[in-house]
């Protein structure tokens, strides 16, 4: 049997299925397979499982990669295409042939069928049994043929897995699968092995429902004298609810959560924490869950998305964030949701106002509402709670504050004094005097500190503003 290898440079790898968008149990696997290998020097792959060519489009691939893109998951070499590689597989299967570990099979699609169902009806399950097996090569007949890997039909199949311990499959449960069909293309299951060995993955890190097909792959590895990668089986997400992840649940798709304003960084540090623990860490960066990550770490039981959790990370890793680098994520959200692109003026503005804006700001929408005294132009839009604070007297204190800003040499230190100086002289505290400012200055009674803004749009801006209101 072979051995399974563990002292071989990490080569981890992520082969989804060109056939839809990149689903976010996919995306957490993909991260996951990409930490593992990047904490340790090692190369994360990637390959397009496209061998279902009706299915495969590559608008699906696209976005696929779109989707990886915007995690932040970069792979080494080029994308392998699998269905490119057909031949190669082809090749295995009849060197399994050669090597006795894999037969010819001529037996019909009508007659595997009339197998199944007369074990049906005696109520029981039996793995079809070819009658090729170990039939005399004389006896060929001059037909297409498919070719069958020679399976065990005693004993017992052992997976080592790093998630979900030691696994045993009786053998007798395992039929012949087919490796190469009679029109000559190959199985997934041969596919998936071929090109594993080929592009040297040492650990082969997805989710637990491919577990069952770890013992009939490694039923392959044996046959050709491969080494068998670390198996690591990771339990799916489940929705809050506890049941498999549905559309009910939510956004599905990777590139859903980037339309709804989601950063990437959060993104990351939500799923890599969905189901993998290191102690008690909650937020985190990619460094640091690259140094951290390892197999051990990750649970047997499903992990349940929680979009509190998710916001309240994604809310962290805004207001611990690099201005320019979220401004630049900010320009991206706003092109995956279609909406209009800010302004060279109004992206200067943002990025002078970041440090305000940032904090407390959970998604990108909220960041832009925030925003919003940047964002709009005059005369500026009021909602109901404004109008209340821009009563007559709030007006004049408005209109008799304007002259005192002209003069004004614009810091936050002037700033403060002359406002204080005009609440004081109002007989009123600053307080009520930051409600009329903000509608002024914003249209809402709720936004950034009034200074921010002020400081942000400039002397005349601000002022133009505040005549507006007081008029």
């Amino acid at each position: 049997m072979a051995l399974q290898s563990t002292s071989r440079p990490v080569v981890t790898r992520f082969a989804p299925s060109p056939t839809g968008y990149l689903h976010i149990g996919g995306g957490r696997t993909a991260l996951f397979n990409w930490l593992y290998a990047r904490g340790r020097g090692g190369k994360f792959l990637l390959r397009i499982e496209d061998t279902d060519r009706e299915r495969s489009t590559p608008e699906a691939t696209a976005a696929i990669l779109r989707g990886l893109e915007w995690l932040g998951l970069d792979w080494d070499g080029e994308v392998v295409s699998q269905f490119d590689r057909k031949d190669r597989h082809a090749a295995v299967a009849h060197e399994m042939l050669a090597r006795g570990t894999a037969y010819k099979c001529f037996s019909t699609k009508e007659e595997i069928e009339a197998f199944r169902a007369e074990a049906e009806a005696r109520g029981s399950y039996a793995a079809f049994q070819s009658p090729w097996r170990d039939a005399d090569p004389a006896s060929y007949p001059d037909l297409p043929y498919a070719i069958r890997m020679r399976a065990p039909r005693t004993g017992e199949t052992v997976i080592d897995d790093q998630v979900q311990g030691r696994v045993v499959i009786q053998n007798s449960t395992l039929d012949d699968m087919i490796c190469l069909r009679s029109d000559g293309t190959p199985t997934y299951m041969l596919a998936v092995v071929v090109d594993d060995h080929d592009m040297g993955v040492t650990h082969v890190i997805r989710g637990d429902d491919h577990l069952n097909n770890a013992a009939r792959q490694q039923m392959i590895y044996d046959a050709m004298g491969w080494e068998i990668p670390v198996w690591a089986h990771i339990p799916l997400i489940h929705g809050p609810d506890g049941k498999k992840l549905s559309k009910r649940h939510g956004a599905l798709g990777v590139e859903e959560y980037q339309a709804m304003g989601y950063p990437a960084a959060g993104m990351r540090n939500y799923l890599t924490r969905l189901g993998w623990a290191h102690g008690d860490a909650e937020f985190f960066t990619s460094a640091q869950a690259m140094e951290w990550f390892d197999l051990k770490g990750i649970g047997r039981a499903p992990a349940r998305l929680d979009f509190k959790k998710l916001e309240n990370l994604c809310g962290q890793h805004i207001a611990a964030g690099d201005d320019a680098a979220l401004l630049r994520e900010l320009q991206a959200f706003l092109a995956a949701s279609q909406q209009p692109a800010l302004t060279d003026h109004q992206a200067a503005l943002m990025l002078k106002g970041m440090a305000g804006l940032k904090e407390r700001a959970k998604t990108f929408p909220e960041l832009l509402e925030k925003a919003r005294y940047i964002l709009e132009s005059r005369p500026i839009a009021r909602d109901e709670a404004a109008e209340k604070a821009l009563d007559p007297v709030s007006r004049g204190i408005l209109k008799s504050l304007t002259p005192r800003l002209r003069n004004a040499s614009w810091t936050k230190d002037d700033l403060e004094a002359i406002l204080t100086g005009a609440a004081a002289d109002a007989g009123i505290g600053f307080g009520k005097l930051a409600a009329p400012l903000r509608a002024a200055l914003a249209g809402r009674t709720v936004s950034p500190s009034v200074y921010d803004m002020m400081l942000v749009i400039g002397q005349d801006e601000t002022i133009a503003r505040l005549e507006d209101a007081a008029a």
